[in-house]
């Protein structure tokens, strides 16, 4: 009876669609540890974890928007005037922390919700609109503080002195904080994940969120408010994005002007690998984040390795291609 039973055959597409990442994350934390004797030491693993605590944050921004097949571009933007608004709240205008914190939040909203009524109302594709806002973004950015950085003690404009405010040290503990050791920066950013994933997974809205973005007119005929929760993704992209801004700030001690601009390919890049983990094939929390952390890992290893800086770009280049190729290569089937 055995003999006639056909033999299961082995598909290694699908096997590598599914493990691919995590085989990959495992290989690179052993030839790194092998090769670098450093690489697995408590300090280096805080650093790589809190490197990827604003990565992580923003490809969660990413993520969101993903989620009803949309995609978003600005986050990185939305990160950097985020930190550039907090900045100016308490250097220049020597207001409460409080205000630094929640305002930027606000704008990162506000941005979201300007996103989804140019792309929902007005007809502009996901891309088009979220890149213009990107460089509108970063043009007022640049305006805002005349294209320099806000700090403690910066010199004012036309010989007006000292800056009279400052980084306030509750602010800063966003960005540089620890609670038991573990810095603050890594804590918040898996809160966040966790938080996502219960949204996405057990909440109505969630469920809704992906049958959007499944099939965005199965989904309208099911009931669904496709625009409202299209909206929703991109408020929720806008916040998470202007989150991520505030722990830059606060762990740069500063606002930079277009400090957010050079995380946007890392998080890209997370957030499409997060396809692929596990076979899930969708947006999803996990995903994103062991994406992140594969990134984190890759260029940590590579500079402990003295990689040249101007080639980590390739590495990241190369990882992006295959999450990409095994993503849409899975849809065509």
């Amino acid at each position: 009876m055995l003999k006639n039973e056909p033999k299961q055959k082995i598909d290694l597409f699908q096997f590598f669609y599914k493990y691919g990442t995590i085989l990959v994350t495992v290989l690179a934390v052993l030839f790194f540890t092998i090769r670098l004797e450093n690489f697995m030491n408590f300090n280096n693993i805080t650093n790589i974890f809190r490197s990827v605590s604003i990565v992580g944050l923003i490809a969660l921004a990413i993520t969101m928007a993903l989620t009803v097949d949309g995609f978003d571009l600005s986050v990185g933007a939305v990160a950097g005037f985020a930190s550039v608004i907090a900045a100016k709240i308490m250097v220049i205008w020597e207001m409460n922390p409080i205000w630094a914190i929640t305002i930027p939040l606000v704008v990162g909203v506000l941005v979201g919700m300007v996103n989804a009524f140019l792309i929902i109302k007005v007809g502009i594709s996901d891309m088009l609109t979220t890149l213009s806002m990107m460089f509108l973004l970063t043009g007022i950015s640049i305006t805002f503080q005349n294209g320099t950085a806000i700090y403690n003690y910066m010199p004012l404009p036309d010989n007006a002195g000292i800056a009279p405010g400052m980084m306030h040290p509750a602010y800063l503990f966003i960005g540089q904080g620890k609670i038991f050791g573990i810095p603050f920066p890594v804590i918040l950013m898996l809160t966040v994940v966790i938080i996502v994933h219960i949204f996405l997974n057990y909440t109505k809205y969630g469920r809704y969120l992906y049958m959007v973005g499944g099939n965005e007119e199965a989904a309208k005929l099911s009931g669904i408010p496709t625009k409202k929760y299209r909206l929703l993704a991109y408020i929720f992209s806008g916040f998470i994005a202007a989150l991520g801004g505030l722990v830059l700030g606060a762990r740069l001690g500063s606002g930079e002007v277009d400090a957010g601009g050079s995380y946007l390919m890392d998080a890209v890049a997370a957030a499409f690998i997060g396809f692929s983990v596990l076979g899930i094939g969708k947006a999803n929390a996990f995903g994103t984040l062991l994406g992140a952390l594969l990134m984190g890992i890759l260029l940590n290893g590579l500079i402990m390795m003295d990689f040249p800086y101007y080639s980590q770009d390739i590495v990241k280049g190369i990882v992006l291609i295959i999450a990409l190729g095994l993503t849409y290569y899975k849809k065509k089937d």
